[in-house]
């Protein structure tokens, strides 16, 4: 249709061609190059216009100094209220802001433990994973970064590397796979834990103002390497290693919560026979799996309801079965009691009729025996006189 295109490995070259063959068409020439290599571009300037997030969570005691270390870290001054020593429980705090350096737009999010280790009972925590130690069996508590020498400051920190291995805590590691990291990764790896000093105030030095802490013995300087390894922190978390931290984060612990969540509502990465199933086949099956136990449960009910009908329409029959037995025997008994009252009535009836009948003579010969005593009486009186 438009005859043989070239091979060209250039996107632009192609187009072009195309154009030039497409006679009797409007053509269009390239104002410049065409090819993948613009969309990291792209991507950054979305990635600027939209912002970043990060999100941290600081774990330890009240007043251990979480805010000035967080101040520090983003040049700024937080507004985080002051919490007190006596908190029943630990209560989770979260605060966001939004810092902007140059065009870039950053949303942090803040969560701080409020009240952590101020309890005298320590076994109701949300963190049982934490080892006790972060509690109150940390070696050397007491052995800040800016009260020790720097013998002492090593031996502290392999302690603490040893404790960490010892109860199980992974700590983040400064990735090495990617060349243009790889050395001072590594390098960054081996000063590990941090020693870390912050500070709210500006003390002047020479000629300018930095961060520092004044002690009647000196002035311990934050950002100067020689004094704590704040610059190596701020320099391996915001600026290098930053983006690493949230893919690990997400990785490691998100991924991990959610294929655990997913496992316990049935969801599971491997099918029969070990093969790999995709979110979306497993939901499916599950979906489907949950309709037929729906259906399944839907009949069952339907079956119980039917048989409580069942019942009870027998419960009902039986019922109405005794009613009518009880009715027609109170009928007999209610005929029985009139026959017996018929009879009763028709003996008294009877009785009445020989009663008026007695009565009646009784009444005539009552009549008749007071006519005839009177004649008897002058009977008597005459023969009384006569003689």
């Amino acid at each position: 249709m438009f005859g043989s295109i070239p091979k060209s490995c250039l996107l632009s070259d192609r187009i072009n061609y195309l154009i030039t063959q497409n006679d009797g068409y409007r053509t269009l020439s390239l104002s410049g190059h065409v090819g993948f290599d613009s969309l990291p571009d792209q991507l950054v300037k979305k990635s600027i216009k939209q912002g970043f997030c990060f999100n941290i969570l600081c774990i330890g005691e009240t007043g251990v100094g979480k805010s000035t270390l967080i101040n520090s870290l983003f040049n700024t001054n937080f507004d985080d209220p002051v919490s007190t020593h006596f908190l029943p429980i630990v209560q989770l705090r979260a605060q966001t802001y939004e810092l902007q350096e140059s065009n870039v737009l950053l949303k942090l999010t803040i969560v701080n433990t409020v009240g952590f280790g101020d309890q005298i009972n320590k076994e109701d925590r949300p963190f049982p994973k934490i080892p006790r130690f972060v509690n109150h069996e940390k070696p050397g508590q007491q052995g800040k970064a800016d009260s020790i020498s720097k013998t002492e400051l090593q031996k502290f920190k392999k302690k603490i590397m040893s404790e960490l291995v010892s109860n199980g805590v992974q700590i983040y590691q400064f990735p090495t796979d990617d060349e243009t990291v790889s050395q001072i990764n590594s390098i960054m790896n081996e000063h590990l834990p941090f020693a870390v000093v912050g500070s709210t105030e500006k003390v002047k030095i020479g000629n300018k103002m930095v961060r520092a802490r004044q002690y009647p013995w000196g002035i311990v300087e934050v950002e100067n390497e020689n004094h704590c390894d704040f610059v190596k922190l701020r320099q391996m978390l915001i600026c290098t290693n930053m983006e690493d931290l949230r893919e690990q984060t997400h990785a490691r612990h998100y991924e991990l919560y959610r294929r655990c969540r997913l496992e316990k509502m049935g969801f599971r990465d491997l099918g029969p026979e070990n093969k790999l199933v995709s979110l979306q086949e497993a939901y499916e099956a599950k979906r489907h799996e949950f309709y037929l136990e729906m259906q399944r449960k839907e009949e069952e009910m339907r079956q119980r309801f039917v048989q409580r009908v069942k019942e009870k329409e027998t419960i009902l029959k039986e019922a109405e079965q005794q009613i009518q037995t009880k009715f027609e025997h109170l009928m007999l008994m209610l005929q029985g009691e009139k026959l017996k009252l018929e009879k009763t009535k028709k003996v008294l009836e009877d009785e009445i009729t020989m009663f008026i009948e007695k009565k009646a003579n009784a009444d005539l010969l009552q009549s008749q025996a007071s006519v005839s005593t009177p004649v008897s009486l002058k009977r008597d009186k005459d023969h009384k006189n006569f003689t």
